[in-house]
């Protein structure tokens, strides 16, 4: 039955690619437009939620719409159980709305427009290229579609990774597990915090499955560190693969190209790796007899590890969120505060917001007038946009 569902969605989406959609930029900026993409997603998930195959018992408009909400805005939020009071079509659902949610409708529509119609026009490309960042026009379908395919590849690793880290006895059946892999694979890399399972991965049969668990936490720090950093990733391995082939096959031929990891890359790695490295250092040191007492010591190191990356992306837990002792709450706070890195699946503040602001401050201590990194000068503009991202939030 879920194949039959799929098939439904693949149509649909193949019959709205094809619609020819004329936006005037006057009335809905790409900014309008994007929200505007999400509002109506939200309504429509909200709308398939209240259908009677979609749940076991029904389920209140509110009720809808609050998880329709959280799973497009991929908060992962929820006011039911996913597992026990949805549906596998209901979950199907909720899995769709993730998918689009984190990667963007318009990405997902624009993309499919092109890859159906073979065509989109220049205002539509204008549009797309605000949308993605994309630094030519011409680069604007070839961001979208390495996006896609990207996303695809992850996700589908993912999944089937989970479905072999998954014993045979914690869910029934192949096609459950199956689903149980594709969903976890789909709502870890879109950093939605969804599960099928009641209490998260703190269920017995899952919270001692660390290999599963470490697959989870590298499909959300994937989906959380951005589609910019993971493509100028690929480009430099390609680099560096390549000039060790050459200094092989043909020595002196190899080419050396400066700076093929970007500045902006440099500082979100940077900061993704000091974050997971502190924050799991000090989720070790304040519940190493607490939450963590029960886990051997490998365990205990994959639950900080995990327990310091959930909060800033995900939103799973593998741990009693309540038997947390309060100085590690104060330390999830901040995490989830900071968020992931522009560009990603993710939320808050952004990994480069905090880092330009803490550089800021370095600055400022030492008396310098500038911000440098990576013997590189940050611009005013971006130090204005980081602290008016901050006091926003606050």
């Amino acid at each position: 039955m879920g194949w039959i569902y799929l098939a439904l969605f693949i149509y649909f989406i193949r019959e709205f690619s094809t619609l020819r959609l004329n936006f005037n930029r006057e009335i809905l900026n790409p900014a309008q437009l994007f929200i505007a993409s999400f509002i109506i997603m939200i309504l429509l998930g909200t709308l398939l939620l209240m259908l009677p195959k979609a749940t076991h018992d029904g389920i209140s408009a509110l009720d809808a719409l609050f998880t329709s909400t959280s799973a497009v805005c991929v908060t992962g939020l929820i006011v039911v159980d996913t597992g026990t009071y949805f549906t596998h079509f209901g979950q199907t659902i909720i899995l769709i709305l993730i998918q689009l949610g984190g990667l963007g409708i318009m990405t997902f529509a624009s993309y499919f427009s092109y890859f159906f119609r073979g065509k989109s026009s220049y205002e539509h490309q204008i549009m797309l290229k605000d949308m993605t960042n994309s630094e030519k026009i011409g680069e604007v379908f070839s961001v979208l579609k390495k996006i896609v395919l990207l996303t695809f590849a992850i996700e589908l690793v993912g999944a089937i990774l989970i479905f072999f880290s998954v014993q045979g006895g914690a869910i029934k059946g192949i096609a459950n597990r199956l689903f149980f892999s594709v969903f976890h694979s789909i709502s870890g890399f879109c950093n939605a915090g969804f599960s099928t399972l009641e209490n998260s991965l703190y269920e017995p049969e899952f919270k001692f499955n660390y290999s599963l668990q470490l697959i989870i936490v590298v499909l959300f720090i994937l989906g959380g560190i951005g589609f910019p950093i993971l493509f100028n990733l690929y480009k430099y391995l390609v680099y560096y693969f390549k000039n060790q082939f050459l200094r092989i096959s043909q020595p002196g031929e190899s080419v050396y190209r400066p700076w093929v990891i970007n500045l902006n890359t440099r500082i979100v790695l940077v900061t993704t790796s000091v974050l997971l490295g502190v924050g799991s250092v000090l989720f070790y040191f304040f519940e190493y007899n607490n939450t963590l007492a029960e886990h051997s010591t490998f365990g205990k190191l994959v639950v900080s590890f995990f327990g310091a990356a959930t909060p800033r992306t995900a939103g799973f837990n593998s741990v009693d969120m309540s038997a947390l002792n309060f100085s590690t709450v104060m330390i999830i706070f901040i995490l989830m505060w900071i968020g992931a890195s522009p560009g990603s699946t993710g939320g808050g503040i952004k990994t480069s917001t905090f880092a330009l602001a803490t550089l800021n401050f370095f600055s400022l201590a030492r008396g310098k007038d500038r911000v440098e990194v990576f013997r590189r000068e940050i611009s005013d503009f971006s130090i204005r946009r980081a602290f008016a991202l901050i006091a926003l939030s606050l």
